[in-house]
């Protein structure tokens, strides 16, 4: 039996554990905190295919989005995941947003992306709180949000269930090698052997690599969310300006922010969203927070009042081609990353544990993953380290 140890238990690395476990694998997973606790539980939980131009980004989501619902199904720890797919709707609140709105949403539609655009009246119907100054709104049905950290926990008990073992408390110190190639890992709770090791470490994978004698292009990038008060039900879809695309695929490292506006099961809505490279400074900054609870006013003013509970911040795991790192470090035998999604790690989660799997079993992954090998020039720059 082949022995893995996962390196991180957020929803990445549980869902890696999960597939490995199912199998055959015996699969321990070792985190230096707890299960979600690091970028997972920072997040909102989307698993989106709007935000993505065609290419091989888009082609996982596609495979993730088909792969969550299967996943879930007869899962006695579903209830915890808040499963909804209640769809998203992106609007172009100018001209020249609209413009790019029709281009983006039209090449997904070749591609095969379900995109359908509502006038005003379709619009006010689906969104009766949003503004009525908009110039163009698409609406996504296949878009989907989950509790991240519900949903990276029921993906560990799957694979506890399946025999895995999960280990908190477990630093990664360094690698045992024999022969070029990885035999295990020396962690703060002891040495784990293994026949293979996947890096799963998110933002912190780059630090992960460095320890193990590699090198990974993985860095931060720092991002906040605000949290009103619960409400009556006010936002309906993932609702987000276009601007949100490009903020997303910017390379820049200073602020880049749109509006992200989304309920939860809780009552409570969620408001996005901003991008920021600043390396693992956890400091909250008022200032961002102003720019996004201001640009989330543009689309739903009638928020203006409304008491924010709390805000909160997390780190993304950044690769500089906006592609993750999923398959073999080139420099290092038995060893594997599964990272680098930067803030599509919920959506992208179970289309990338199948990936891996595939890879590390031998066989054929259902999409093409030469794109996101790890010898690729973006996934083999330095990273950064606290």
């Amino acid at each position: 039996m082949t022995r893995v140890v996962v390196l991180g238990a957020g929803i990445i690395g549980a869902a890696c554990a999960r597939e490995l476990a199912l199998a055959g694998c015996a699969v321990i997973v070792a985190d230096r905190g707890g299960p979600a606790a690091g970028t997972t539980a920072h997040g909102e939980g989307n698993i989106l295919l709007s935000d993505k131009g065609p290419g091989p980004e888009l082609e996982l989501a596609r495979l993730s989005r088909e792969l969550w619902p299967a996943i879930l199904d007869g899962d006695p720890n579903a209830g915890g995941v808040e499963w909804d797919a209640k769809g998203g709707i992106v609007v172009a609140t100018t001209a020249a947003g609209a413009d790019a709105l029709t281009e983006f949403a039209g090449a997904q539609r070749e591609a095969g992306i379900a995109a359908e655009d509502l006038d005003a009246a379709a619009l006010a119907a689906a969104e009766p709180h949003l503004t009525r100054d908009f110039a163009k709104a698409v609406h996504y049905p296949e878009d989907a949000q989950v509790q991240p950290a519900g949903a990276a926990v029921a993906l560990l008990a799957a694979a506890v269930r399946a025999g895995a073992v999960l280990r908190t408390g477990c630093e990664v110190l360094g690698a045992v090698r024999r022969g070029g190639r990885v035999t295990g890992v020396r962690t703060s709770g002891g040495t784990i052997g293994a026949d293979a090791v996947v890096n799963a470490a998110g933002p912190w994978a780059g630090e992960v690599a460095a320890r193990l004698g590699v090198r990974l292009g993985v860095r931060p990038r720092r991002g906040e969310v605000l949290v009103t008060a619960p409400m009556p039900p006010t936002v309906f879809h993932k609702v987000y300006d276009a601007d949100y695309v490009a903020a997303v695929g910017s390379g820049a490292g200073d602020l880049q922010a749109s509006a992200v506006v989304e309920s939860t099961r809780a009552g409570t809505i969620l408001l996005g969203s901003s991008r920021r490279r600043v390396g693992f400074d956890d400091r909250i900054r008022p200032e961002v927070l102003s720019v996004i609870a201001a640009k989330a006013l543009r689309l739903f003013p009638s928020l203006a009042g409304v008491p924010v509970m709390r805000a909160y911040g997390g780190f993304r795991p950044y690769v500089d081609d906006h592609l993750p790192v999923i398959g073999a470090d080139p420099h290092l035998e038995g060893l594997w990353h599964a990272t680098g999604h930067e803030g599509a790690g919920i959506g992208l989660s179970a289309g990338t544990a199948a990936v891996l799997r595939d890879l590390m079993l031998g066989r054929a992954p259902a999409i093409d993953a030469a794109p996101f090998r790890a010898d690729r020039p973006a996934a083999q720059c330095e990273g950064e380290t606290r």
